[in-house]
């Protein structure tokens, strides 16, 4: 028996992608679930009866608030709460879009704030359960086209990080996602090469075993996750003149 059969999960960002590949894994590894998205319509097809379906913008933070109470009576105190809601799009250096850029920091990043908020104080009270954040590889070294994107994803990994070492010893899992490519909406517009990509489905396998396994950080797919891991420790200068000779790279 899997180890998330009888959990309560309320996976935020479902409607696609990711999130909805990752609350059908779930749901057949024996959870309850619950998702969340803006677009209500595409998530009541994700739950097809099988999920409980709560629409929800990160960005508004009284309504996450009331989606989290929601969610609550619907498949009790959530056992996991997986935020994967996200934004990407690329900005040009010379054209630089500060609307774009405030719209990552937007959702990526104060929409992580406000689920944070809304779901970590019930667990460190009830003194258990887990939460999930989905950032990506991307958040690992600064790469041309991706400077709103990775700085949201850098962020993350650097937020979910300090917050595992703040609540270690009271009962709360912290667990940090960094997927490389996956084919979703959000690459399927992508024009530059994506190494080692795969399927969502595949993803959502990933990131239930490593949850099973109890790991703090998964990391996918291994030739990915081999590659930016090497990346973090080049030089500064060294890593921008490799850069330099690729097409504007992003992941997710």
């Amino acid at each position: 028996m899997s180890a998330l059969a009888g959990r309560a999960v309320w996976v935020i960002g479902a409607s696609s992608g990711i999130g909805a590949a990752l609350a059908a894994e779930l749901v057949v590894r024996g959870a309850r679930v619950a998702i969340s998205a803006r677009r209500a319509d595409q998530l009541k097809d994700v739950a097809d009866d099988q999920m409980f379906a709560v629409p929800l913008d990160v960005t508004d933070r009284i309504a996450v608030d009331a989606a989290a109470k929601e969610v609550a009576g619907l498949i009790g105190a959530p056992d996991l709460v997986v935020f994967s809601a996200g934004v990407w799009e690329q900005l040009d250096a010379a054209a630089w879009d500060r609307d774009l850029f405030a719209r990552h920091i937007e959702v990526n990043l104060l929409g992580l704030n406000n689920v944070l908020g809304a779901v970590l104080p019930p667990m460190l009270e009830r003194g258990r359960g887990g939460f999930v954040g989905v950032s990506s590889v991307a958040g690992y070294r600064g790469l041309a086209g991706a400077e709103a994107y990775g700085a949201t994803k850098a962020a993350q990994i650097n937020l979910l990080e300090a917050l595992r070492i703040a609540v270690a010893g009271r009962g709360v899992d912290v667990v940090t996602v960094c997927p490389g490519f996956v084919k979703t909406e959000l690459t399927a517009g992508n024009s530059f090469p994506m190494p080692f990509i795969i399927e969502a489905d595949q993803a959502a396998r990933a990131i239930c075993d490593g949850l099973e396994r109890g790991r703090a950080e998964i990391v996918f797919p291994l030739p990915m996750a081999v590659l930016m891991k090497i990346a973090r420790l080049l030089p500064v200068r060294l890593w921008a003149t490799a850069m330099q000779r690729v097409s504007r790279p992003t992941a997710r």
